[in-house]
């Protein structure tokens, strides 16, 4: 078969009993499809091993040799098919001239300038880009200039929930475990205020009197 100047973005959705194409823009992926075109092998195949069956015959044999007369006919039902659907698939889509792609003329053609839009971008949705990727940096910009980490005291080891009970291993959330009933969080091993460790069911600090 020739060389098809045809998007390169396709899928081919045949089978046994007929031929179907899907054809997608080279820029966005949006697609089309072709309509089904029945195969007369798979249908001589189909028809081969029904016979096999009705007439006591070795079914085995008869669907072999509906193979065989599909992949006789395969190639060139194959071809003609294919080269039906882009023939009707070229109508969906439109080739850019300067850089060859195939692309949907809903989303992915200027008309203005009679190319795609990578090649001619719409320049009302580039400054629109741009302006949000400039407000997304200012933001940024922005955030780095302000204190984040309140409240966070590095000098103490920091460590990140796992999201288990602390008493069963299970995972759970809320307050108190679905698995073994125990409370979820566990008892705070050392003062928050003078660092002195607590005891299991303190409710003070022994050192200072800080609630704990």
């Amino acid at each position: 078969m020739s060389m098809t100047a045809f998007t390169r973005n396709y899928t081919d959705h045949s089978s046994q009993t007929g031929f179907q194409f899907e054809f997608f823009c080279d820029k966005c992926g949006n697609g089309w499809r072709s309509e089904f075109v029945a195969s007369k092998s798979g249908l001589v195949a189909g028809l081969l091993g029904v016979a096999g069956s009705f007439f006591g015959g070795n079914v085995a044999t008869a669907a072999a040799a509906g193979n065989t007369a599909k992949d006789f006919l395969r190639g060139k039902a194959w071809d003609s098919a294919y080269a039906a659907a882009i023939d009707e698939g070229k109508a969906h889509f439109k080739q850019c001239t300067r850089c060859g792609k195939w692309v949907c003329p809903e989303v992915c053609w200027n008309d203005e300038r009679e190319l795609c839009g990578e090649c001619a971008p719409d320049l009302a949705e580039e400054a629109a880009a741009a302006q949000a990727q400039a407000m997304r940096q200012q933001v940024f910009d922005k955030a780095l200039k302000v204190d984040q980490t309140e409240g966070v005291d590095l000098s103490k080891k920091q460590t990140v929930s796992s999201g288990a009970c602390p008493h069963c291993g299970a995972r759970a959330q809320g307050k108190f475990c679905p698995e073994c009933g125990k409370p979820l969080a566990a008892a705070k091993a050392e003062c928050g205020k003078c660092g002195a460790k607590l005891a299991p069911k303190a409710k003070f600090c022994a050192e200072c009197g800080t609630p704990a």
